[in-house]
């Protein structure tokens, strides 16, 4: 269903618990030869498919358009990463050689080689439905990984469309598997299975703790990015166009549905009121709607239960002395769908909802000014999530602290920057192992080592 409009824009099969074990078999089944094909025609097939999503980008853009309700010019966003993603790992999994360790005693020669994790199974988020697949699906093919995917049942149709890519171009059985259904029949099922020897997953952190409670029935790698509470610390020092600029982007863009997303606005006391002013002033001039052929900035949030769980965060925070300074409910024109008007409200508290819950929504929170940089460091880090965090200021020193001291994966200096071959890093409850970059394959391969002794007649302990 088109969030924007709540029309009904395809449909797919829906997976059972039967063919959800086929596809966990033929994911197994598949493991000897793909794992064994050369690391050389590995990345001709994933040249191949990347090709092939190229020659369908528009058919595949127009997927995330209408099944997220995502602006025209955001989905270049999710179809890039995804052609980024199997460039970027067909060449990078050339670069693993093997490793000699020398022998102390000189009787032995040893050799560490990589080899794949076996079968693994990814669960996919909704917010980034190609982008999400790209993050999952580069490495485990470089790798020789078999991967079984399940898409959100609410952005299905873009993964299943590149399946589909996936059986046109002759991929070979078993190698890439998408099934879509419930959570708690398949997805369980999935987890609970003994055949993945990987669960990978981006989602919520409660969701990452249902995952490794459920496939706690064998011995499993697991690698998940999951939920952000991203502060944002604006000095007195700060650029404040450009503080005003990337917060708003992040928010805004995707509707505030984006995991790394400013969460908590702390600015400096001697320029609180002005950097408000600007972010109130970017928030009323975001266009919001639903025309391919529009310069649109903002569409719907996912659906209307993400919708109600907003507007009851923003009247929680207001009913508790927070001030509504732009947005909150529909915007004008808009009653129809999912949309959220661009929100801004100030004097955010830890006492409200705001300002302890990740809000995965298009709302700004201007928490209480700070003037004590050790102090907002510590508020900063008071939460149990480690995705993101921000710094603007023109103190390289200051900034360089704050880096330090700040106990997030990723510390974004006076910007932000995300590609395929940087780290895509959660601590914390936000995550385990790493998307994007060349350590991301870390998670998909393991460690032999093979010792030979140099004297035929055999070798000591």
């Amino acid at each position: 269903m088109n969030p924007a409009n709540n029309e009904i824009i395809g449909a797919i099969g829906l997976a059972d618990l039967a063919l959800t074990q086929q596809a966990l078999e033929a994911a197994e089944a598949a493991f000897p030869t793909w794992s064994d094909i050369a690391v050389n025609e590995r990345a001709q097939w994933m040249h191949k498919l990347r090709d092939a999503i190229i020659q369908n980008e528009e058919k595949l853009r127009h997927y995330v358009h209408i099944e997220m309700g995502k602006p025209w010019a955001a989905t270049a966003d999710d179809y890039q990463m995804l052609v980024d993603s199997l460039e970027y790992y067909a060449a990078e999994i050339q670069n693993i050689k093997e490793e000699y360790i020398d022998d102390s005693a000189g009787t032995h020669s040893h050799v560490i080689s990589r080899e794949p994790v076996g079968v693994v199974a990814a669960f996919l988020a909704w917010n980034f439905p190609l982008l999400n697949l790209a993050y999952k699906l580069g490495p485990a093919m470089a790798a020789g990984c078999p991967i079984v995917i399940k898409p959100s049942l609410q952005t299905p149709l873009s993964t299943y469309a590149v399946g589909e890519l996936c059986a046109e171009i002759g991929l070979p059985d078993g190698a890439v598997n998408i099934i879509c259904g419930s959570d708690a029949a398949i997805g369980d099922a999935i987890s609970a299975s003994p055949i993945p020897q990987m669960l990978t997953l981006i989602g919520s952190t409660q969701t990452g703790k249902h995952v490794i409670r459920t496939g706690a029935t064998s011995i499993k790698r697991y690698s998940m990015e999951l939920g952000g509470d991203a502060p944002v610390l604006v000095f007195e020092d700060a650029d404040l166009d450009n503080a005003a600029d990337v917060i708003c982007a992040l928010k805004f863009g995707n509707s505030g549905q984006i995991c790394v997303a400013p969460n908590r606005v702390y600015a400096h006391s001697t320029i609180a009121e002005k950097l408000t002013q600007k972010i109130v002033e970017r928030a009323e001039n975001i266009k919001v709607g639903f025309d391919k052929e529009a310069d649109i900035n903002m569409g719907p949030l996912i659906d209307q239960k993400a919708w109600a769980r907003i507007d009851g965060l923003v009247k929680d925070a207001v009913s508790r002395g927070a001030s509504l300074l732009a947005g909150g409910g529909y915007p004008d024109g808009l009653e129809q769908g999912s949309f959220y008007a661009p929100t801004v409200i100030s004097g955010v508290t830890k006492e409200m909802q705001l300002g302890v819950e990740e809000v995965f929504g298009p709302i700004i929170s201007m928490m209480q000014p700070f003037e004590d940089e050790v102090a907002i460091l510590c508020a900063a880090n008071d939460t149990d999530a480690g995705l993101t965090a921000y710094v603007f200021t023109s103190d390289s020193e200051r900034a360089d602290r704050c880096a330090r001291a700040l106990r997030f994966g990723e510390v974004q200096i006076n910007g932000v920057r995300y590609a395929i071959n940087l780290p895509h890093v959660g601590i914390k409850q936000s995550g385990i192992g790493v998307d994007c970059s060349h350590l991301a394959l870390d998670d998909y391969l393991v460690t032999k080592r093979v010792s030979r002794a140099l004297n035929i007649k055999g070798g000591g302990a």
